[in-house]
């Protein structure tokens, strides 16, 4: 492994492994000899299929969990969600799309499995994904999207009220 700070190779010690991801992962605690520094490491099964995600434009390129992780961080950036919450949904959507696509997934798909996990999570953080994933051309479309979602937050899944005046 190398160091991300002083990039000596083959020369740190783990300090500390442990399940990690609901035991999809471990997760390592390294200490560089050089250097001195902590850092994390993440070790997974690679998956033997490898799944192919076909853009809008058509083009092919290989599935990438950090793109998926980059775009929700983004939707969530300064909001109340925490780091274990945003792993969970790369999680998530990571396992949807293996149960649902063979070898290739629409980018399309991704985006809208992304969409469904901000929307149970965050409102703020599913209007922004959505913004830049749907390409809003106009404030209407983006005031229908944000009318969609206050809408459903009143329709929230909360016990009603008995008696109603």
């Amino acid at each position: 492994m190398r160091c991300p700070y002083c990039h000596s190779e083959n020369d740190d010690r783990v300090i500390d492994s442990r399940p990690a991801e609901g035991g999809e992962a471990i997760r390592r605690r390294r200490a560089c000899q050089q250097c001195g520094r902590r850092y994390t490491t993440y070790e997974r099964v690679e998956e033997a299929v490898r799944i192919t995600v076909v853009k809008k434009d058509g083009t092919r390129v290989p599935y990438d969990r950090n793109k998926v992780l980059d775009g929700i961080q983004r939707a969530c950036y300064k909001r109340p969600v925490p780091a274990p919450a945003i792993s969970s949904m790369v999680d998530s959507v990571e396992e949807q799309i293996q149960r649902l696509f063979d070898r290739e997934v629409p980018s399309s798909a991704i985006g809208e499995l992304v969409m469904k996990a901000l929307r149970a999570t965050d409102a703020i953080a599913f209007v922004r994904f959505a913004s830049v994933y749907r390409e809003f051309r106009d404030l209407g479309e983006l005031a229908l999207e944000v009318q969609s979602v206050m809408e459903d937050d009143k329709k929230d899944t909360r016990q009603p009220e008995l008696f109603q005046p």
